[in-house]
């Protein structure tokens, strides 16, 4: 039997990770992924959600019967990068940053292609700044990120509300 694949070798095959993406935060059906992503064949996103369910980096959350066939829904299994934290190597971490910014350049260019842009009005911004923390402010920092974004997690679609992508990079300078 062939070794499971890394995570972060799941996710870098492009289909894998639009599929990942467009799972972050929301879950999906086979039928509502196939509209985000109307440019991959029906036959490769069903394989590629197998690959990612068999990995144990999506979760089937709900199956309900459809005309005969059996719809499920699909959420991301958070949990599914944290081995790839334990005795990380530096070859292994710089994949894993690589995989991260190549999907942040794929939700900007998904935003270049919007009919319209306005990115004050969008609330695009880029913004990198140094701060001077121990150990202990550091963590009170991590602590009231998470609390500022703990009301807004639970969000869900509705009337005046937009998906927005929140990324951070935290990076010791040595």
């Amino acid at each position: 039997m062939a070794p499971t694949p890394s995570l972060v070798d799941l996710l870098h095959h492009p289909v894998r990770w639009r599929i990942v993406q467009a799972l972050v935060g929301r879950p999906q059906t086979t039928g509502q992924l196939a509209e985000l992503l109307p440019d991959v064949p029906t036959t490769t996103l069903y394989r590629h959600v197998a690959t990612l369910v068999q990995a144990g980096v999506l979760l089937v959350t709900d199956e309900r019967r459809v005309r005969g066939t059996v719809e499920r829904t699909y959420t991301l299994n958070t949990a599914a990068g944290d081995a790839d934290n334990e005795g990380v190597d530096r070859e292994r971490l710089r994949a894993m940053f690589t995989v991260f910014m190549a999907g942040l350049a794929a939700d900007f260019d998904r935003y270049l292609g919007r009919e319209v842009l306005d990115p004050m009005a969008d609330g695009v911004g880029m913004r990198q700044g140094a701060l001077w923390l121990s150990d202990a402010e550091f963590a009170e920092l991590q602590a009231k990120l998470q609390e500022a974004l703990a009301p807004f997690i639970e969000n869900q679609p509705g009337a005046g509300r937009v998906r927005r992508i929140l990324s951070t990079v935290v990076i010791p300078d040595p």
